[in-house]
């Protein structure tokens, strides 16, 4: 599969370069299914390859149903014992382009290529969402010249990759205050994370213009409303329905099970404020370019590691 994401590390958005292995979703389970491509029926096809076309079809479906390849999860890994959705803080990007007298942007485009093989791995050992922090609600504060610029490469990512995210079933979320961004770049998302609502393969939520402070005033703001409204009494609110307006409703696994962050930085950075509150959290001393499968395997040995209370 040619996976060409065009992100951000934070803070910034920037390219992912194509790259061809396939990801494959994993469930909980050691062995990994094999997806297997689509073959489409062809008009100018003659009955009997029309006829190969479909029954080598339904063997394919079967064999995704049933089938399985002999990959295994990485010595120490219990399946069973994987956290649902990682989130991570991608951070040391430029700092690891200034300790190689690089230009920043060879930082975030290193970055990139780690996060490509974080999504990849997160694909074939079965964790089910992803969520990486691209863009803050501080970074409005840099210079325009550099939020235009990544504003531009984030509409552009998006317009070349659309198309993979389909044939790759991979859904996309994207969550912030999204009214901020330019109106093509609103109407983009819009459009992208509608024609991949329904892809179950794998989530991939974006956090841009975003940070826990917005996140819990939204979400407050919007049961202000209904109560304004007359839809539910002041003291109809609680932790649940707070839960239900939180950006990450968009998806199953709304709470992070593990919270990475690199760069040796000991802090979550107003991210997710309310969902980390049982998350367990995993501080990397490598760079963000450098954390690559070795580092993500660290992190989920010391996540297995974990007895989780939630408080009890």
């Amino acid at each position: 599969m040619h996976f060409s994401l065009q992100f951000s590390l934070p803070p910034v958005i920037t390219a992912l370069s194509p790259r061809s292995k396939s990801f494959s979703h994993q469930p909980h389970h050691h062995r990994i299914k094999k997806l297997t491509s689509h073959v489409p029926k062809s008009p100018l096809c003659s009955t009997t390859e029309c006829a190969l076309i479909h029954q080598c079809k339904e063997e394919e479906e079967e064999a995704f149903d049933g089938r399985v390849e002999d990959q295994t999860l990485p010595l120490g890994l219990r399946p069973e014992a994987l956290p649902r959705h990682v989130a991570v803080i991608m951070d040391g990007n430029r700092r690891w382009a200034r300790l190689r007298d690089l230009p920043v942007g060879s930082g975030y485009e290193a970055g990139v290529r780690s996060l490509r093989k974080i999504v990849e791995l997160c694909c074939e050992w079965g964790i089910k969402v992803l969520s990486v922090f691209a863009f803050s609600s501080d970074n409005w504060f840099r210079p325009k010249v550099e939020v235009e610029f990544l504003m531009s490469l984030f509409e552009r990512g998006m317009q070349e990759d659309t198309g993979i995210f389909l044939r790759e079933n991979i859904r996309i979320s994207v969550i912030g205050d999204l009214a901020r961004l330019p109106e093509a770049l609103q109407e983009l998302i819009i459009n992208l994370e509608e024609a991949t609502k329904n892809n179950a393969r794998f989530q991939l939520i974006v956090a841009v213009s975003y940070s826990g402070h917005y996140d819990v005033v939204q979400a407050c703001q919007r049961l202000a409303l209904k109560a304004k409204c007359g839809l539910i009494e002041p003291s109809d609110i609680n932790e649940s329905l707070i839960e239900q307006e939180l950006e990450t409703k968009c998806t199953e696994f709304p709470y992070p099970d593990l919270l990475i962050r690199t760069s040796g930085e000991f802090r979550v950075s107003n991210f997710m404020l309310w969902q980390l509150a049982y998350a367990e959290l995993f501080f990397a001393q490598s760079l963000w370019p450098d954390f690559g499968e070795a580092e993500f395997l660290k992190a989920l040995l010391a996540f297995q590691k974990r007895q989780r209370r939630y408080g009890g």
